[in-house]
């Protein structure tokens, strides 16, 4: 799409001005391909991969800052906020962090000791840059009957890793907002399972400030009862809300196919209506609702191309491979409109 059209449109972060902040996921590789609609339509961008734990420090005294200093300098280029991804997780995090001297399993000690370093090395940093972070990602189970996913965080320090890592977070940048993020968080099992976490957090004094809903959506599921039901069980212990990696993928989840070169027009009728909805949901929300960040910008580039089903290409953006507005787009702007009544 050319610089000229994109003039054209309405601006997305600017119809929701008054309700939150809107955002995009983005890498190395799209603030260039996908510069013009980064800077024109969002106002808040989230480092993809490249602020995690595995990007910014493979090894034990080694930090690589580069990637993710390209995105801190690309938000603050074009006067946008930036949101830090993540600090505590039990994927892209290097082995050696769980390894002891000896090749073993490294102490509880050790392992806080390293957790600490990290996260004041990484938050200090970025101080003052960084508005949000998610400290602690995807620590809750799935599974029936089991509380907190098995992983070596827990297996080497307990449970109060997470508490350690929002206390460290907290020290390191006092004036950053601290989210704990996760997906199915508007699957009732899950969003009880979430919800009792950060409310235990909270009784204790721990830090933080808000829970992340991932908002990894699709055209049915969750359903807007059930999303409704997620954002007034966390507000109502009075934290802050973001939605942190949104989209609405086009297949439903038993969908396989691999055949599809493009969407269909029923499946675009159907995100479109989909979008409306949300973001009519989201901007009711807007006094607990800071935040609508999307996992990616653009059909052209995201992460659920081949996943969960390899070698099958996804559109779950409200603008299509050339950066085109879908109608997905003009939906979610008539929802901003009926939110700022």
């Amino acid at each position: 799409m050319t610089e000229s059209n994109l003039q054209a449109l309405p601006k997305l972060h600017e119809a929701f001005k008054d309700q939150f902040l809107i955002g995009a996921a983005i890498n190395p590789m799209t603030i260039e391909k996908q510069r013009e609609l980064l800077a024109y339509h969002y106002n808040s961008v989230t480092a993809e991969n490249e602020m995690k734990f595995e990007s910014l420090h493979p090894e034990e005294g080694r930090y690589t800052f580069e990637r993710a200093d390209r995105i801190a300098a690309f938000a603050k280029a074009h006067g946008m906020g930036l949101r830090g991804h993540t600090l505590v997780w039990h994927n892209q995090t290097p082995g050696w962090v769980f390894e002891g001297k000896d090749g073993g399993t490294a102490d509880r000690d050790t392992l806080l000791a390293r957790m600490k370093s990290h996260i004041d090395t990484v938050v200090t940093r970025y101080k003052g840059e960084i508005y949000a972070w998610d400290v602690v990602n995807e620590a809750v189970s799935d599974k029936e009957g089991e509380q907190l996913r098995p992983s070596k965080w827990l297996d080497i320090a307990g449970e109060d890793f997470i508490a350690k890592a929002f206390e460290y977070a907290h020290a390191a940048d006092p004036g950053a907002l601290l989210f704990y993020n996760d997906y199915n968080e508007s699957v009732p099992a899950k969003r009880e399972k979430i919800y009792a976490l950060v409310k235990s957090l909270k009784e204790k004094g721990v830090p933080i400030h808000g829970v992340g809903l991932q908002a990894h959506w699709n055209l049915e599921h969750p359903s807007i009862d059930h999303i409704r039901e997620a954002i007034e069980r966390y507000a109502s212990l009075d934290v802050r809300l973001h939605v942190t990696e949104l989209d609405v993928s086009v297949f439903l989840h038993d969908d396989r196919r691999t055949d599809l070169k493009e969407p269909t027009a029923a499946m675009l009728e159907r995100q479109a209506e989909r979008y409306g909805q949300l973001f009519r949901l989201l901007a009711e929300y807007r006094q607990h609702i800071d935040s609508v960040t999307f996992w990616g910008a653009a059909d052209d580039f995201t992460w659920l191309d081949g996943f969960p089903v390899r070698g099958r290409k996804n559109w779950p953006f409200l603008f299509d491979t050339n950066h085109k507005p879908k109608q997905s787009f003009w939906n979610a702007l008539e929802a901003a409109k009926t939110g700022a009544r």
